[in-house]
Formats: structure tokens, sequence, C-alpha cells
């Protein structure tokens, strides 16, 4: 190899030491500017995420801030939306048990008032049928005074029935006061004329299947006053009581053939004698003379049987006037137990109205006092709970 080459050769080969020098230097010169370059940009980065770390967390307390505002604000909204909403709620809950209480004390009133105007009828009716029975009691009353002012003022029977006509006449009068004191005017008629052409003291008129029944007054007792006259002897007494027998068969007979009409009267009628001592006697000694007047279907009556008699027949014409005034009664009776069972059925529905407005009552309180809980939890600690809930909230949302 030549010098030439030689010079080349370590021309080329200084040049390739000092090009791998250069290049271990400017390997390592980067590599120390990379780490400059990594520290730098470590620094101006940390600076940077410290500069956005406090803007971020401005920002975010800033937002926390408006929304603890627009959470009170809704609050407070919600609060006075709840209380208007309660105030409402009050004043239609006052309304509605003001016009419930109207409600009911206008039915309690209506009722109240049917209830009594029932009461009263009853009373009046009840006060009516007493004062009836208290009038007809002072009648009886009467006509017992007037029957003891009669028989006062009889001097001697004897003596007033000295002839037929005296004896007549104070039969008719006593039958009279009996009959007119104990029976309604249209149930009786005196000197009634059949017919046949008699005329009877006093006609009853009684309802169906009786009929009408003659009441004889007239009555024999001049044999009777014979039977005890002190001065005869004993055969002319007994003669008296024999003819005394017979006469009364032949009153017997002669009412049962002129007041007995078939068709017209009754298949009986009635002998009365004024006298209680005549009746007695007859019923004590003459049981034969009873028997025959009970065959001939002739009744012999005295002022006290008499008086059972029309006692009898008043409670019979009683009787029919209430069987035919009987459908006006069912009637009365009817309306009545329908007033009472529609009375129990509003009774019944104003019950209910009462127990459900008590249980709407009862759930309102228990709205209202769940209300007022919920107030007071909102108005005390509870609020920072429901600021610190809030704010997780708006932290979750970012």
């Amino acid at each position: 190899m030549t010098p030439a080459e030689l010079l080349l050769a370590g021309l080329l080969a200084a040049v390739l030491l000092l090009l791998l020098w250069l290049l271990v230097r400017s390997h390592a010169g980067e590599r120390r500017l990379q780490e400059q370059l990594v520290d730098t940009l470590a620094g101006h980065m940390e600076q940077q995420l410290g500069v956005q770390h406090r803007e971020i967390l401005r920002d975010l307390h800033e937002g926390l801030a408006r929304q603890t505002d627009r959470i009170g604000e809704h609050a407070r909204a919600d609060r006075d939306l709840l209380q208007r909403g309660l105030s409402a709620a009050s004043m239609q809950l006052s309304r509605g048990m003001q016009a419930l209480t109207q409600s009911v004390d206008g039915r309690l009133d209506t009722l109240s008032g049917q209830v009594n105007q029932r009461l009263d009828e009853g009373f009046r009716k009840t006060n009516e049928t007493f004062a009836s029975v208290m009038a007809r009691l002072a009648t009886i009353d009467e006509a017992q005074k007037k029957i003891d002012g009669l028989t006062t003022n009889v001097v001697s029977l004897q003596e007033l029935l000295g002839d037929k006509r005296a004896r007549g006449a104070f039969g008719e009068v006593q039958l009279e006061a009996l009959v007119q004191n104990m029976l309604p005017p249209d149930a009786f008629a005196f000197q009634q004329v059949l017919p046949n052409g008699t005329r009877v003291d006093c006609l009853l008129t009684l309802p169906e299947p009786t009929g009408r029944i003659a009441v004889d007054a007239k009555f024999p007792l001049e044999n009777y006053h014979r039977m005890f006259d002190g001065a005869a002897g004993e055969p002319e007494r007994a003669a008296a009581q024999r003819a005394f027998r017979i006469d009364l068969k032949r009153h017997v007979d002669a009412i049962a053939g002129k007041y007995i009409l078939p068709g017209t009267t009754s298949d009986g009628a009635v002998m009365f004698l004024p006298a209680e001592a005549v009746f007695a006697e007859v019923h004590a000694y003459h049981p034969e003379t009873v028997a025959y007047a009970q065959q001939k279907r002739v009744w012999i009556v005295s002022p006290t049987t008499l008086m059972a008699v029309l006692n009898t027949a008043r409670a019979v014409l009683k009787d029919v006037e209430t069987r035919k005034q009987v459908h006006v009664i069912q009637d009365a009776l009817g309306r009545l137990a329908k007033d009472f069972q529609r009375f129990d059925e509003r009774m019944a529905a104003l019950a209910r109205h009462i127990e459900q407005a008590s249980r709407d009552v009862q759930d309102v309180q228990t709205s209202s006092r769940k209300i007022s809980a919920h107030f007071h939890k909102i108005e005390s600690a509870r609020l920072d709970e429901l600021d610190e809930a809030s704010a997780a909230g708006a932290v979750s949302r970012t």
C-alpha cells in the first residue's frame, strides 16, 4: 500500500472515529435534552394541572354554592307550595265538615220534627180517647145519679104501680133512662110500630145475626102485691101466687106472639121487670116460669141485668164499628210501619255517613301528623342531611 493510501485510510479511520464520537456525544446530549425536556414538561404539566385543579375546585365550589342556593329555593318553593296546599286542604276540610255538620243537623232536625209530630199526634189521640172515656164515665155517673134520684123519689112501689098506666109509665121511664145512657141513638127506638101493628116499648137494633130485639116494659104486678098483703090469709096468698104465675106465663105468651116476628125482629124478645124484688121472686120461687119463658125465647131481665145486657150490646156495636174501620186502622198502621222503616233506613244511612266522616277525619288527622312531622324534620337538622345529599348528587353528576 502506498503512503497516500495509508494516509487516506488513516484519515478515513479518524473521520470514522470522529463521527463515532460525535454520534456518542449527540446521543448523550439528546438523552440529557430529553431528560431536561421531560423534567420541563413534567413541571409545566404539574403547574398546569395545579392551575386546572384549582380552577376545577373553584368551579366545583361555585357549582355547589349555586346548587345549594337552587336547592334552598326549591325547598322554600316546595314549603310554600305545601303550606298553600295544606291551607287549601284545611279550608276544604273545614268547609266539608261544616257542610256535613249542617247536613247532619238538618237531617236530625227533620227527624226530630217528624218524631215530635208523631208523638204529638199520638198524645193528642190518647188525650182524645181519655177525654171520651171520661165523658162517658161522667155520663154513666150522671145516669146513676138520675137513677138514684129516681129511686129515692119513689114513695112506694105499691102506690106508684097501683094501676096499669102508672106501672107502664114507670117501666118505660126506667127503660128509657137505661137504654139512652148505655147505647148510641142509632141503636134503639122507643114506641116503635111493628109490621103487625103492635107498638113496642123499645126496639134495639143490633148487628147481625142478632138483629132487632123488642123490649117490653109492662109487667103484671097486682097478684104480686096480693102475695105480700099482710091482711090476707095463707090461702089467699097461695092463690095470688098461682095467679101471679099464670099472669107471668100469659105475659110471656103475649110478648112472644107480638114482638117475635120472623124476618122482622130477632128470634127472641126481652121482658123488663123494673123492680129487683120482683125479678128475685120470679127466679127464686118460679123457676118453671123462667124455663117456660126461655122455651118461648123471652128473656126476663131486671134493671141490673138489663144494664149488663146493654153493656154487652154496646161492646158488640163498638166491635162492629171497629171492624168497619179496621181497614183504616190497618192502612194507618201500614203507613206508620213504612214511615218507621224509612226512619230506620235513614238513621242507618246517617250512621254510615257519620262513621265514614269519622274515618275521613281520622285519615286527614293522620296525614296532617305526617306532614307536620316532615315539616319538623325539614326545619330541624335534617336540612343538613338534605344539603349533603344534594352536594353528593351534584358531584356524581359532574
